[in-house]
């Protein structure tokens, strides 16, 4: 379903107007965001659009893109140099509707076996476009992009450019991607704005808040567009859930979280990630990195108190299994935490850092709780991403970048050892050892 752009505007400006100002349920003032960007699609409707990758195993890619042609075959064309393609794959597709919106035909092809630290060349669907992206190594060092609440404003334009600003291998997104809420071509304009950066190199996310798109009786379960378009690699991790699911990427262990899915005890959720986590060999992979959207650790009086129940029900599980770094989205500002468990500052614990500063509609969360908690070593609301670079088996680096209109700014960064690592912790993690140290990092 096509909607013309004026039209459309306005349907957006008048169901928006009121988030813009001030969300309904929140009592904190947020920064005046800029304007949202509705991105329209310039090609034919045999081409593709909306091009993004996924990691797929350890040597496969998953192409997506939409088509508004339901004549357009799944299939990709890939080789090493521009213009050749010896090699194809045939994929599936689906479609979806939400009330009047249809969208188009919903292209996935994995392709592969494809070689590390190569560059291939590929095009979809037979016609229109030639795409290309870099694999990454299959040895350290790895370069991550963070950044979550990402929307489609000019404050994510301006990430995006400093994001592409610095190669890197993989970026991560802890939820929170079009802010359509339930306005569906905002999901094709989101693919529209990222298909430059995520056709490039491979995005791999987890659901926020604003993918539910939850309407009572209609659609009851939600992230019906959410999982059309951008489905993970969630069966290759043994998940029953697109929710939640890991990969594993040259040294590094990524845990995806569902803070929207079941997470208690005997959850799906809870069993999948115990059996995960258990999995990990530690020689062979040294890091261990877990997303989540709602909080477990929050000093910004945005959202406060949302994912403790998730974290009571799991932080046990990732602190046995070491995990080195979580990242959290919703709150839209930078914090970075101290090594913590258990509402402590433990040297054994994972190092929380919120993130969801990527752009989105609704603002900055300009408020945080004083006086300032010793867990919390930094924080501030401003747009931004960052940059976790996994040198080796030991140290890595983690920077903050803010944005500053046409510039960015590495406005926090801290060297970070490795858990499996640390000698003191791989000796006392099971006995709970705690300590009240305020150390930026060991």
């Amino acid at each position: 379903m096509k909607l013309c752009p004026s039209l459309f505007s306005l349907l957006l400006t008048i169901s928006l107007f009121p988030q813009l100002l001030k969300a309904k349920d929140d009592d904190f003032v947020r920064q005046p965001p800029r304007r949202v960007i509705f991105t329209q699609h310039d090609r034919s409707d045999s081409d593709p659009q909306q091009v993004h990758i996924s990691l797929v195993g350890k040597d496969h890619m998953k192409v997506s893109w939409v088509t508004d042609s339901k004549h357009s075959s799944s299939l990709v064309e890939y080789g090493k140099q521009s213009g050749k393609y010896n090699a194809k794959a045939n994929g599936e597709h689906t479609s979806y509707k939400y009330f009047f919106y249809s969208s188009g035909k919903i292209h996935h092809v994995t392709i592969g076996p494809l070689e590390p630290s190569t560059t291939y060349f590929y095009r979809c669907g037979g016609s229109g476009p030639e795409f290309s992206f870099k694999t990454p190594s299959s040895t350290l060092p790895l370069d991550f992009v963070v950044v979550g609440d990402l929307g489609q404003t000019e404050w994510t334009n301006s990430t995006l450019n400093h994001i592409q600003s610095i190669d890197y291998d993989v970026l991560i997104l802890p939820g929170d991607l079009s802010y359509a809420d339930t306005h569906q071509p905002l999901w094709d304009s989101f693919g529209r704005i990222v298909e430059p950066y995520a056709s490039r190199r491979p995005w791999m996310v987890t659901e926020g808040n604003h993918e539910i798109e939850i309407f009572p009786i209609i659609y009851p379960t939600g992230f019906k567009a959410y999982n059309a378009r951008w489905p993970m690699p969630y069966q290759e991790s043994g998940s029953t859930s697109n929710l939640y699911y890991s990969f594993e990427v040259a040294g590094t262990h990524v845990v995806m979280l569902g803070s929207y899915a079941e997470f208690k005890a005997g959850s799906d959720q809870y069993q999948w990630l115990q059996d995960n986590l258990a999995k990990i060999d530690r020689k062979k992979t040294p890091w261990v990195v877990a997303l989540l959207h709602a909080p477990w650790y929050n000093t910004n009086t945005a959202h406060q108190g949302e994912g403790d129940s998730m974290r009571l029900a799991m932080e046990e599980l990732l602190y046995k299994a070491q995990v080195d770094l979580v990242f959290q989205g919703h709150v839209h500002a930078y914090e970075r935490f101290t090594r913590v468990y258990n509402n402590k500052a433990d040297p054994c614990g994972p190092i929380y850092i919120t993130i969801g500063d990527g752009g989105n509609r609704e603002g900055l969360a300009l408020s945080f709780e004083k006086p300032t908690s010793p867990l919390s070593l930094f924080r501030e609301a401003s747009f931004g991403h960052g940059r976790l670079k996994m040198v080796n088996d030991t140290h890595a680096l983690w920077g903050w970048h803010r944005n500053n209109d046409s510039n960015f700014i590495v406005k926090d960064q801290v060297w970070l050892q490795s858990l499996s690592s640390s000698k003191t912790c791989s000796k006392t993690v099971n006995q709970n050892t705690t300590s009240p140290s305020r150390k930026d990092e060991l």
